[in-house]
């Protein structure tokens, strides 16, 4: 009876201990994902509706930054303030402290959003570009459908309250992801710090970033806090270090520290939890095929994508790669050709297929070059 009763409470202990032990969060919403390999790593209700705030304010960014990668507007254009922006500069509001009629650059506005998190700004650069603030949200939500945000609608382009501006932390994740892969370049504005706007009439003002994690010592370099009492805070956030790039999408945070605390916890759980594993970088030689009749005995392959694998920790062992082909592969073989595939297997489950491409042109052998390599192989097994 009592070694019946002890097994009983060995086996409740392990059962709490590994309830603890699951990995939570304090957000109501929350996503984390692997840049590279784009696998979640976790996820807490990321489908639940949720108002974005100001991390609005990141596909009003790549709105401009798409037109400015198209070509239709450039850094240094200038927009006019309206009456419309000026007043979101005076009303309480996170603001640049532009005014009215004053005439302000694409790229000051750009940090003015990105850094101050300035509605006054998110509404001139609207306006510039789209006429007015309302067609803007159109280019905004039809945007977000085309990168797939599948449950999300802009009303504005700053997340300040409107019923109709919603999103999910699924969907704010996948905006993130095109940000960084798509502008680069432009991503750097987010890792700034401060801004200072040399406003008419008044003395330079200088605002810090509202990011909480960029001043912290783990590699953040964006993306976009944001809050309404209805909602709560709310953070998007991105870590760079070690090789390894995570985003994180949170909401529903109690407090300003809260969000700043369990934000990084999330990201640490990523960090702590699983290894990126680099399987192949794009247009690089992977292996080789052997190639029959033709000029060369061998051809080299590649992929056309860069291919990574998130693993939990010390479970590396468990995956295996392999090229697989039918051979050897009869010349002539053309440049980009599908020649083989790269199969994944973890566990002993496949878990990615990819086509792997001839890297040059191989040449057919002349006809009496073909009979001797076919003679050799009949007398000697040799190709």
């Amino acid at each position: 009876m009592t070694k019946k009763f002890t097994h009983i409470l060995f086996f409740l202990f392990l059962f709490t201990t590994n309830a603890f032990c699951e990995f939570q969060t304090k957000a109501r919403t929350a996503i984390l994902q692997d840049f590279y390999s784009g696998e979640i790593l976790y996820e807490k209700e990321p489908d639940i509706s949720i108002y974005p705030a100001s991390m609005t304010k990141i596909m009003t960014a790549i709105i401009a930054f798409d037109f400015i990668k198209s070509g239709d507007i450039n850094l240094d254009d200038k927009f006019i303030v309206s009456e419309k922006a000026w007043r979101l500069s005076t009303s309480g509001y996170s603001s640049m402290f532009i005014m009215v009629n004053d005439t302000v650059s694409v790229e000051d506005l750009l940090r003015g959003i990105i850094v101050a998190s300035g509605n006054d700004a998110c509404v001139t650069l609207a306006e510039g570009i789209a006429g007015t603030e309302e067609e803007f949200a159109i280019l905004m939500t039809s945007k977000a459908k085309e990168l797939g945000m599948e449950n999300t609608n802009f009303a504005n382009s700053s997340g300040i309250n409107d019923p109709n501006n919603y999103s999910t932390v699924r969907d704010i994740l996948i905006m993130s992801n095109y940000l960084i892969k798509t502008h680069p370049n432009f991503y750097e504005y987010f890792a700034e710090l401060e801004f200072t706007w040399d406003r008419t009439g008044g003395d330079p003002i200088t605002q810090g970033n509202r990011n909480p994690l960029l001043y912290k010592n783990i590699g953040a370099d964006g993306i976009k806090t944001g809050y309404l009492a209805v909602e709560k805070y709310s953070l998007a956030s991105s870590i760079n270090r070690n090789g390894r790039r995570l985003i994180a999408v949170g909401s529903g945070f109690d407090t300003k520290k809260q969000r700043s605390i369990e934000s990084t916890k999330i990201l640490t759980y990523g960090l702590t939890n699983f290894d990126l594993v680099k399987i192949a970088e794009a247009d690089q030689v992977i292996s080789e095929v052997e190639v029959w009749l033709g000029q060369k005995n061998n051809v080299e392959v590649y992929s056309n994508q860069n291919i990574y694998k998130t693993i939990k920790k010390a479970r590396k062992n468990r995956l295996k790669i392999s090229v697989n082909y039918d051979g050897p592969i009869e010349a002539p073989i053309k440049k980009d050709q599908v020649l083989a595939k790269l199969k994944m297997v973890y566990d002993d489950e496949l878990i990615g297929e990819y086509d792997l491409y001839a890297k040059e042109d191989v040449k057919r052998l002349n006809i009496f070059s073909r009979l001797i390599r076919s003679l050799n192989y009949l007398i000697w097994g040799d190709v």
